[in-house]
């Protein structure tokens, strides 16, 4: 969906973006600019989820004109492509965050271990060619693209608060026949005041915005309510003297969740969670050597955290590493505790891997425990269409099923959803990003959502930001 600033304002004066993904589904991003003909700039690359999912994930476009690669941030669906793209032939730079240069090779290591290359050398020779072709920048200063011949071109990263390292991206041309042009890719933004990360801050101005719309539709709780919310529903969940699962992406809400939990425990330590447990007796259970790895670089990327969490580390706090924290590593421990849990019921709450419940450990925890009623289920992110995760998010409370590993599962696990902690923007921050711009852009085209977020994430922006016409529509969009 496009809008854009004025009637007499024609968007053909503007450089063409072909979209690869992302732009019609909320998985898959993958944008290429074009400078000219012949040169293009590609933004993220990332693979498909859910009902978006394809069982072939390899480069389906030309990749001839892609002169550089920019990342905005490494989950999966922006960066996941990366590895195809290498194998199609791409041999430029690509750029990123500093803190995202160093989470980038777990994560694709990671994703090619799953994927199609389970082979070490090949993910040794991969993660080679990554270094060699990486370049880590700092946040707001400008770099400039001399390799490309046909215009100017310089870029600027702005943290964009969705986890560490993520960033928008501000693409300055200056074409050789003079016209001058801004685009800014916000990649996915995160609400203001989550854990350990600064809000984003809007740019000064842009002649065109692609915007993400993931919440587009929605309001997030505040964070004083999310948490007041998750201590609530921990409370009610762990009564039941029964296990808390909370499906959980390894990088990001992982380390937010555990951020929030320690601030819990070191606020009501001595508060009974049952007749016979205090909270600072509490286990929490991170169930993911890769989530165990990532909290270690986060641990390592400190000047990058908000004043709020650098003040609780000088004052001799670990938010990420504190007592009452138990990681899961090997496979065997991991089989023993999911045995053992499901067996005892034990009170505890368990972070495992993937956030919609598509793969990873979290499937033996589920196949384990959901046809238990002492157990709980708690979403803390946005479920795709077409992952287990919607389906026992939307059947659960029902009393429906889920299939996992192709076996159909009764749902007796109480299901609970708290969305103030996604990582993404609700509909009010997005609208702001753009709203406190101080020169509108002429053009905003909403990206990465589904058709109902677009539809009403685009009335917003219409009503608050004086966007007065709707140019192009998305298929199956109407104005």
């Amino acid at each position: 969906m496009l809008i854009k600033l004025a009637k007499n304002f024609n968007p053909k004066n503007l450089s063409t973006v072909i979209h690869h993904g992302g732009d019609e589904g909320v998985t898959g991003s993958c944008h290429e600019l074009f400078v000219s003909s012949k040169e293009s700039v590609l933004i993220d690359c990332g693979i498909f989820q859910g009902n978006e999912a394809k069982a072939n994930q390899e480069i389906d476009f030309d990749i001839s004109a892609i002169k550089a690669v920019i990342l905005t941030h490494v989950h999966i669906d922006h960066v996941g492509r990366m590895p195809y793209l290498f194998g199609a032939g791409y041999k430029g730079p690509i750029y990123c965050s500093e803190p995202s240069a160093e989470l980038l090779p777990l994560v694709l290591a990671d994703a090619i271990k799953i994927g199609f290359m389970a082979n070490t050398s090949m993910i040794k020779t991969f993660l080679k060619r990554l270094s060699e072709q990486l370049i880590a920048i700092k946040y707001s200063d400008w770099e400039s693209f001399p390799f490309i011949k046909s215009a100017q071109v310089k870029i600027k990263l702005k943290p964009a608060g969705h986890i560490l390292g993520s960033s928008y991206v501000e693409i300055d041309l200056k074409h050789n026949n003079g016209k001058q042009e801004r685009n800014v890719f916000s990649g996915d933004l995160g609400a203001p005041y989550a854990p350990l990360l600064a809000a984003p801050k809007s740019p000064y101005a842009a002649d065109r915005v692609f915007i993400e719309s993931t919440y587009g539709n929605k309001e997030h709780q505040s964070r004083k309510e999310r948490k007041s919310t998750l201590k609530k529903v921990l409370l009610q969940a762990l009564q039941n003297r029964g296990t808390v699962l909370v499906p959980a992406f390894s990088i990001g809400r992982t380390q937010e969740l555990l951020y929030e939990l320690e601030e819990i425990i070191h606020r009501y330590k001595k508060a009974k969670v049952t007749s016979k447990l205090c909270w600072e007796d509490l286990d929490i259970i991170v169930d993911s050597p890769l989530a165990s790895r990532f909290s270690e670089v986060y641990k390592k990327l400190k000047p990058f955290w908000d004043k709020e969490a650098t003040t609780k580390v000088n004052k001799g706090r670990h938010p990420l590493s504190f007592e009452q924290l138990t990681t899961i590593d090997t496979h065997r421990e991991h089989q023993k505790c999911v045995k053992y849990l499901a067996k005892t019921a034990r009170p505890a709450i368990v972070i495992a891997a993937s956030g919609m419940c598509a793969g990873g450990r979290i499937m033996n925890y589920l196949k384990a425990m959901i046809s238990d009623p002492r157990h709980d289920i708690l979403f803390v992110g946005y479920q795709a269409a077409g992952t287990p995760g919607r389906d026992i998010q939307k059947y659960g409370p029902r009393g429906g099923y889920v299939t996992l590993e192709d076996k159909k599962y009764v749902i007796r696990a109480k299901i609970e959803t708290i969305s103030g902690y996604s990582a993404h923007a609700d509909q009010s921050d997005l609208v702001n990003f753009i709203k406190r711009m101080r020169i509108l852009p002429k053009v905003v085209k909403l990206i990465h959502g589904d058709p109902d977020a677009k539809k009403s994430l685009r009335k917003q922006i219409l009503k608050n930001c004086s966007l007065v016409e709707l140019v192009v529509q998305n298929r199956g969009l109407e104005s």
